[in-house]
């Protein structure tokens, strides 16, 4: 029996090898090709390092081209890498063999279509699992694919650093933690035509992860970077997760810059470069972002949060840039595909203009506190947040909408509480103009969400 909970929202997860293995993933080759109609076509498929990715991407080539579509195989890359070689060879579609920042016992895949469009739970994912579920797989095409290699390192390389100017910039020292993952394969070709200095840290691909898990978003395992950063005395630090579609930024200091806020000064340096243009950015993103947008001449627009969310109201507004409060940063010249690397040069971009440390460039555009996300484990959801909202909603000034979870702004404060997708958590994310505010209305929502 498959375990159809590995059919996300997003993409498709699970453990090794008791959710997902090499017949189930030969499967999804097969259903994938049918499901899009490639047979004939190709397709482009790499894997990330984990240990378990080689078998994987063996299997699902396997399904691919036993379902009559040729394999394009990029072997080991970065999942934007992955999503630019689609785009960039106009290739019919594309998968990734990777869990991202799971564990290590965790693989999956993330699957696109024509111009990287990504596959999502209601769009792809779900029909997927319902071709190979219900058992009506096509039987294998007359004449199979066959398979090609190829580097898309270099060529991505020179795309990303597209993005920036190089000229006139001052010598920076960035620490990098790539954690063991694909920012140790896809950094040094770039660092190679940068005017800086780059500190590696855990570059060796290794699925095994010695070092810390894949997954910089919790403080722990950004511990030994920001250390590194002290040390070296270093302009900035940044880490990857295990895939490097996303970076975390640590200042001069030592100190974390919240998704949120770093993608706000990302959307800086783009509004700099192209006036006017219309900014995404997710209804979980701090004030700071819109504001600065506003500020700088754009024009934000709040949506929900997810990819497959944002990158499609990206493309029906042409927008330059989206962001998310989770380091997801999405670049309409990136085939609209989100790319920790660009980020990452697009902030040294800005840090390298000017003579101040990157903390200069985050104060004035950051004047709120905020509780970071955290999460609650409650039986039902709904009721909770229901009870949340009857609380507030009588109360003079408020504003409440649900757009994405509930969202409750009284203007000096706001919240939002939303339902994770995968686990029984609501996860609380609130913002305020000082920190008594902050401390006060976090402990009074907590106390109704826990009861």
């Amino acid at each position: 029996m498959i375990d159809e909970s590995i059919f996300k929202a997003y993409d498709i997860r699970g453990t090794y090898p008791d959710q997902l293995d090499e017949d189930l993933a030969r499967d999804i080759g097969r259903a994938f090709v049918n499901h899009l109609g490639l047979s004939g076509s190709r397709v482009v498929v790499a894997r990330d390092m984990r240990l378990s990715g080689e078998d994987l991407q063996a299997a699902f080539i396997e399904g691919v081209t036993e379902a009559g579509a040729d394999v394009l195989s990029l072997g080991m890359v970065s999942t934007d890498a992955l999503y630019f070689a689609v785009g960039h060879l106009e290739e019919p579609g594309g998968a990734m063999i990777t869990a991202s920042h799971n564990p290590k016992n965790y693989n999956g895949f993330k699957l696109c279509r024509e111009k990287a469009i990504a596959l999502s739970g209601e769009s792809g994912i779900g029909q997927i699992r319902d071709l190979i579920t219900s058992e009506k797989l096509p039987k294998a095409a007359q004449y199979p694919g066959s398979v090609e290699r190829t580097d898309i390192a270099e060529d991505y390389a020179k795309h990303c650093l597209g993005f920036i100017d190089t000229e006139g910039l001052r010598p920076l020292k960035i620490v990098v933690d790539a954690g063991n993952g694909m920012a140790g394969k896809m950094l040094p070709p770039i660092f190679e035509k940068l005017p800086f200095e780059y500190v590696p840290m855990f570059f060796e691909l290794d699925g095994s992860f010695p070092n810390h898990p894949p997954n910089p978003i919790e403080p722990e395992n950004v511990k030994d970077l920001q250390e590194r950063v002290r040390e070296e005395n270093a302009d900035f630090g940044v880490a990857f997760d295990g895939d490097a579609d996303r970076c975390f930024i640590v200042n001069e200091k030592g100190e974390t810059i919240d998704g949120d806020v770093l993608a706000a000064l990302i959307a800086k340096n783009v509004l700099e470069k192209e006036p006017g243009a219309t900014i995404i950015y997710s209804a979980v993103c701090s004030k700071a972002f819109p504001e600065l947008v506003r500020r700088e001449g754009g024009r934000p627009v709040r949506t929900k949060a997810g990819h497959s969310i944002i990158k499609p109201q990206m493309r029906e507004r042409d927008a330059a840039f989206g962001g998310e409060h989770s380091a997801h940063f999405y670049f309409r010249d990136n085939f609209f595909a989100d790319s920790g690397i660009i980020a990452m040069l697009t902030v040294a971009e800005l840090v390298g203009r000017q003579e101040g440390p990157i903390s200069d460039l985050i104060t004035p555009i950051d004047p709120y506190f905020r509780s970071g996300e955290i999460n609650s484990e409650v039986e039902d959801q709904d009721a909770t947040v229901q009870n949340v909202e009857d609380h507030f909603s009588e109360d003079e000034g408020v504003k409440i909408d649900h757009l994405d979870g509930l969202t409750v702004d009284f203007g000096d404060w706001w919240f939002n509480l939303r339902a994770s997708n995968t686990e029984p958590l609501l996860r609380l994310n609130l913002e305020a103009g000082d920190k008594e505010t902050l401390e006060r209305r976090r402990d009074e929502v907590l106390g109704l969400i826990r009861g």
